[in-house]
């Protein structure tokens, strides 16, 4: 055999296998964020906060899930099952105490308040656990300003803690997504005259005035819509599943059409069940919604293991989309955001979302375009979409048994 054949073929298994160890690790990664006896930087580390204000008292229900709390505040996990019992939040409440005093500040007029710790419970949200914490503070009155600062992880630059608040003040509301750099919420309490009416609609006047009476609005001062926008961003970026998912649908080569047309297609899918979701509308089981994630996965890579030739993938591409969507529905629906605020967080979120995707897609296909050219791309695409096959089983199996 000619040794520059030998040379050649050497060089494309080179290549074949370093295309391959690069999903490979990268499927590596996946599953060690993925599985739960890993508590170093988990997968998505949230909280969620509730505020509702009035004259009498302001009450806080701060919700943390329990790995973040698991991983501030070391050996409070006494049996180190990864799994935080209620036992052991007793037993931990002072630490508990320091951590929320040194994370989480209400401020009233730049003072910041003092408040009083009613309980701590456990709690599920989206089938993950999480750590209630009810805080009662003084009341509030028209002409403040409040503010609520969330310093958990502020000096962990690769973070990914969000917190999703949701606050009423005499039925006005305001929601936002405090993450990187933006960890202040702020409400300025005003303070509006409304004239008083009588039935027939005329304004009731005596001899000396018109008679007025005061009533709270509550102006957000937080940009929500760019922090809805940078939520869907992070949503995206760590869900591996999603990425891997879209990956995996790319992989095939295809016309430029036909890639339009995948991505449309679940663009259009999970955007109407996002909407559908966070409405209340369609409900289905989380761990159901999880499993066929995790099987649409497995069959787009068997799919390019296994057929010849593929033409109308957009379809069952947005089949899967409608899937897809309701895994990211889950934080949105968990804030419980009033109907007439929903559009907006609807809207920049999935844009958020979209801008991901695009990009992705757009540093993809050059490299892909590539590929396609070399005469051991058939091998890559095989062996690689086999990889994908694996962890998509992985996660499959871990998803509807664990």
């Amino acid at each position: 055999m000619p040794v520059f054949f030998i040379k050649k073929r050497q060089g494309q298994t080179s290549t074949i296998y370093r295309f391959t160890l690069a999903i490979f690790l990268f499927g590596v990664f996946i599953s060690s964020v993925y599985h739960p006896m890993t508590v170093q930087a988990h997968a998505y580390s949230a909280s969620y906060t509730q505020i509702t204000m009035d004259q009498n008292k302001t009450d806080v229900i701060f919700s943390i899930d329990t790995l973040s709390i698991m991983e501030l505040i070391e050996g409070i996990d006494k049996n180190k099952d990864w799994v935080l019992q209620q036992s052991e939040i007793d037993q931990e409440k002072h630490h508990i105490e320091e951590l929320l005093t040194e994370g989480i500040a209400l401020d009233k007029d730049n003072k910041e308040q003092t408040p009083e710790l009613e309980k701590m419970k456990i709690i599920k949200k989206s089938n993950k656990i999480f750590l209630s914490i009810y805080l009662k503070y003084p009341g509030v009155s028209p002409g403040e300003t409040i503010s609520f600062n969330d310093g958990f992880y502020a000096n962990d630059p690769a973070t990914n803690y969000v917190n999703l608040i949701s606050a009423n003040y005499q039925g006005e509301t305001s929601e936002a997504a405090l993450q990187g750099d933006n960890r202040t919420w702020t409400m300025l309490l005003t303070e509006v005259q409304k004239e008083q009416q009588s039935d027939s609609g005329q304004a009731v006047q005596d001899q000396i005035q018109k008679k007025t009476t005061p009533t709270a609005h509550a102006l957000p001062t937080t940009l929500t819509w760019f922090s809805f926008f940078k939520l869907g961003m992070m949503h995206i970026l760590t869900g591996y599943d999603h990425l891997l998912f879209l990956l995996a649908l790319l992989l095939r080569k295809q016309t430029f059409k036909q890639y339009a047309a995948i991505v449309t297609s679940f663009t259009l899918a999970h955007s109407i069940t996002l909407t559908l979701s966070v409405l209340g509308v369609v409900t289905l089981p989380l761990r159901f919604v999880e499993a066929v994630i995790a099987f649409s996965i497995c069959y787009v890579a068997a799919e390019n293991i296994f057929r010849k030739e593929i033409r109308y993938r957009w379809t069952i591409t947005f089949l899967f989309g409608l899937i897809h969507g309701l895994g990211f529905a889950t934080l949105l629906r968990e804030m419980a955001i009033p109907k007439k605020d929903l559009a907006v967080a609807l809207v920049n979120f999935n844009l958020g979302i979209e801008a991901v995707q695009l990009t992705i897609v757009l540093l993809l296909l050059p490299l892909l375009t590539y590929l396609f050219k070399q005469k051991i791309s058939e091998k890559i695409v095989r062996y690689s979409s086999i990889v994908i096959v694996g962890l998509g089983f992985i996660w499959l199996v871990q998803r509807l048994f664990f």
